[in-house]
């Protein structure tokens, strides 16, 4: 044992310094990257694809060598906020790495994980606790950069609770996200704890994108406020547990122009396994597209506030970005003409066998 243990204490683990290089952290990433697609639907509920995370953190920080704090109030297994000790450097995320965890068990597992990629503790505040009810934060907001992808439709209080209506980060809208569907309460809670500098960006269930009542007043709250900055279509069957196409909202509250960028990447992605996955390439492009915000046929398209609002505050992306029609084009012309040819053809095999019958009909005759 003595053996063992100085043959691996002898190891080069790499230095945490380097941001590309965490043999413990990325291990512990890798078991649970396992565990996930194995635990099935259970799997989404801690952890999101390392691409996806790499992604989110990427949107968020365009432009930027550092940030003040990041926060996932719907944390999992802090996936998401480690991407930006990579992404970044943990010591240019200056004040620290914050979050919150509903789950007992999933909680413990970040606190781990924030541990096993050497970030002090000091430098993180993982909290456990209901955040749309209880978050836990309000002395460490307001956060540059905020990332999370928050539990589908799931329910939560709501109108209900009539307390919820007064609290600051809801009430700007004057309406409470739907019992049933927490999605925009959670997007309503990040919006409120975003630095004015800040950016969000926020895996959403599609339908948030599109329902009416109460979810289509907030969509116009966040519209008219202009902090809808981009909407971008990811391709399905991206997340364990799930094969449905989920979308990435990304607010800010300090826009130079009232337009809106939407996305198509449903079809950025390559199969590997039983999942699809963004590849660096399908993650360079959708990330080029949001830097440069120009119209590109079939995949990215940037409506105005009018488009928008006349479009009754509906934030799917396919309502703006054309589909490729992938239809075989048909030159009926030229399939006419090879038409004639076959017809042409077939007349002359008819009198060619018509002629070979005739040739065995008169050598069956001069045989009897």
């Amino acid at each position: 044992l003595v053996k063992l243990m100085n043959a691996i204490g002898e190891l080069e683990l790499g230095k945490f310094e380097d941001n590309t290089i965490d043999a413990f952290g990325d291990a512990y990433e890798y078991l649970m990257t396992m565990y996930a697609g194995n635990a099935g639907k259970s799997g989404g509920e801690f952890f999101t694809p390392q691409e996806v995370s790499e992604l989110l953190a990427k949107i968020t920080v365009v432009g930027k060598t550092s940030v003040n704090k990041v926060y996932d109030p719907a944390a999992g297994s802090g996936s998401l906020l480690l991407k930006f000790a990579k992404v970044l450097g943990k010591d240019n995320v200056r004040q620290g790495f914050y979050g919150q965890e509903i789950n007992i068990t999933t909680y413990n597992l970040c606190r781990i994980n924030m541990f096993l990629h050497d970030i002090n503790y000091e430098k993180f505040n993982i909290a456990h606790g209901d955040t749309l009810k209880d978050p836990k934060h309000w002395d460490e907001e307001p956060f540059d950069a905020i990332v999370s992808n928050p539990p589908y439709s799931i329910k939560w209080d709501g109108d209900s609770n009539p307390t919820l209506i007064n609290d600051p980060r809801f009430s700007p809208a004057g309406v409470l996200a739907p019992r049933s569907k927490a999605d925009l309460a959670f997007t309503m809670h990040m919006l409120s704890w975003l630095s004015e500098s800040g950016t969000a960006a926020i895996v959403e269930f599609p339908g948030a994108l599109y329902r009416g009542g109460a979810e289509a007043k907030i969509r116009k709250y966040l519209v008219d406020s202009n902090y809808v900055d981009t909407v971008i279509q990811l391709p399905p069957d991206l997340f364990f547990g799930t094969t449905i196409s989920t979308c990435i909202l990304v607010l800010k509250k300090s826009r130079a122009t009232n337009d809106v960028l939407f996305i198509d990447a449903s079809a950025e992605f390559v199969r590997k396994g039983n999942k699809n996955k963004l590849s660096e390439e399908n993650r360079q492009k959708i990330l080029d597209s949001f830097t440069d915000r120009q119209n590109i046929d079939y995949f990215a398209k940037v409506a105005t506030y009018e488009d928008v609002v006349a479009n009754d505050y509906n934030l799917s992306v396919s309502s703006y970005v054309e589909a490729e029609d992938t239809q075989e084009v048909i030159d009926i012309t030229e399939l006419n003409a090879d038409i004639a040819k076959i017809v042409a053809r077939q007349s002359e095999l008819r009198t060619e066998i018509d002629a070979i019958v005739a040739d065995l009909e008169r050598d069956n005759d001069d045989a009897r």
